[in-house]
């Protein structure tokens, strides 16, 4: 797919198509009311006809219109203006997509950017309108001996940017968009490999193959003698069960200057999840191979802002293993003990995210991060308590959460901060150990979180759960490649 911005009347754009939008009733934008013009009211003569009034949903292709160049002109309705925000404005670019899926154009230029929207800019739309279209047009078939064909659509994407002086903003955003994209793909990309194929070794190689891609990215893999040199006792407990060795995985991005700070991103990857002893219903049990999308959206994010050549430092650390019910599999009632030396009494096997992860964010002390964010499927109830429209954000410091949420907004990957109050922390207790790895059903997100937090003291920390965004159930099912987009605009945001 190729994208780039100019501007240009559209009465004189030569495409196989021009999108215009219709805003209700019968309204037609700036660019609208140019085309309008030159085609002598060909196009308020269809609107007046009541085939098209604007709705949001509705669409309209015009083939031949008089006094234009474009060989077809698609009519996109809006909505009304006064309800026109970033949601609205994503349902449109879906219903463009929707509209030029079985079409012939091949290629066409897009006028939304007239479409207003409080507090965004132009460069805003036009990333947006790289995003979605990109997002829209993801294939996962690479596993099918009789792959369809392929689907049809657009492979060209203009977008026309109403003034000149705004022209770098927009190269820049479909720059930045392009590599959010790719980001996304390679998240999504592994998040849908069978178990069987994405394992720990796999993920391993994906990195190092990323390492070889960009110039100032270094890869290190530790192996699980490795980590028993560094006493990862709660990480190792997980992959005991396991014929395939657990990994450490280290990216180390080096853009800023050397002593500059870096942002460090911790990935749960449990590349398959039966949950041990413990083990999981049947029922959905295959998409237990999501449970390395935390893993997946470092390393999205990780080659995201490699493409973009960001000026700063981004470390990404992935533990991963399988957890499988073995005989030398960890047994409920175990005890632990954590690279920061805290014992843990393992009450629930399949509480196992938890368990890969502290080792993780006590091994990123040793960056002197500037912040560390983790992401993980973690809890089955941050579904129940959120749904599957935000990720779940907890930590130790309100600014740098505030900073996540204000970037979730910016790029429509939402949060929602849940509270991380001292009380919840009395849930862990545990009578043979330091704290057991489950607090019970009530707040279970909350606890999961608490549990991470007694690792996470020496540095600004926050937790993203991700467990009810990472992937789609269903007709629909597959990862989602979030949340590549919030922590990449994060990091875009600390520049």
């Amino acid at each position: 797919m190729e994208f780039n911005v100019k501007t240009s009347a559209p009465e004189k754009q030569r495409s196989a198509c021009l999108i215009i939008a219709v805003s209700q009733t019968r309204k037609l934008s700036r660019s609208g009311e140019l085309l309008d013009s030159a085609s002598g009211g060909f196009l308020s003569g269809i609107l007046r006809s009541g085939d098209m009034d604007g709705r949001p949903g509705q669409s309209l292709i015009l083939h031949n219109v008089p006094g234009i160049q474009a060989e077809r002109v698609l009519l996109i309705g809006a909505g009304k203006e006064s309800e026109m925000n970033e949601r609205a404005f994503i349902e449109v670019l879906n219903s463009v997509v929707s509209a030029l899926e079985n079409s012939a154009a091949r290629d066409a230029c897009s006028y939304l950017t007239d479409l207003s929207i409080k507090e965004r800019d132009t460069g805003w739309k036009v990333r947006h309108s790289v995003l979605q279209v990109w997002h829209s047009r993801y294939q996962f078939e690479r596993l099918k001996s009789d792959r369809p064909n392929q689907k049809k659509g657009l492979r060209k994407l203009t977008v026309n940017v109403p003034e000149r002086r705004d022209l770098a903003k927009a190269e820049l955003a479909v720059q930045q968009g392009v590599a959010i994209s790719k980001g996304m793909d390679l998240a999504r990309d592994l998040g849908n490999l069978p178990g069987n194929i994405c394992t720990p070794a796999y993920l391993a190689q994906q990195a190092r193959k990323l390492g070889k891609e960009h110039v100032k990215l270094k890869v290190e893999v530790l192996n699980e003698a490795d980590m028993r040199e560094l006493k990862m006792g709660s990480l190792l407990s997980v992959s005991a069960g396991s014929r395939q060795p657990a990994k450490l995985i280290t990216l180390q991005y080096s853009g800023g200057k050397v002593k500059q700070k870096p942002v460090v991103l911790v990935g749960k990857g449990v590349t398959f999840d039966t949950g041990g002893i413990s083990i999981k219903p049947g029922a959905a049990m295959d998409e237990m191979k999501f449970d390395m999308c935390g893993a997946a959206s470092v390393i999205g994010t990780i080659d995201a802002v490699a493409t973009m050549k960001l000026p700063i430092n981004v470390v990404g650390i992935i533990p991963t293993t399988e957890n499988m019910p073995d005989g030398l599999a960890t047994k409920p009632g175990d005890i632990v003990t954590s690279m920061s030396g805290q014992t843990i009494e393992i009450l629930n096997t399949d509480a196992e995210g938890r368990l890969i992860l502290c080792d993780a964010l006590t091994y990123a002390k040793k960056y002197n991060p500037r912040f560390v964010i983790d992401i993980a499927t973690l809890t089955g109830a941050c579904i129940i308590a959120l749904g599957k429209v935000p990720s779940a954000v907890l930590g130790n410091d309100q600014a740098l959460i505030d900073e996540l949420i204000r970037s979730g907004k910016q790029i429509e990957d939402k949060l929602w901060e849940l509270p991380l109050w001292e009380e919840y922390q009395d849930q862990l207790k545990s009578n043979f150990a330091d704290m057991a790895n489950i607090g019970g059903r009530d707040a279970g997100t909350i606890t999961a979180a608490c549990f991470l937090s007694r690792f996470t003291k020496k540095y600004k920390w926050a937790h993203l759960d991700i467990a009810g965004t990472a992937w789609k159930s269903g007709d629909e099912k597959g990862a989602t490649g979030r949340p590549v987009p919030l922590l990449t605009q994060f990091i875009l945001n600390q520049l």
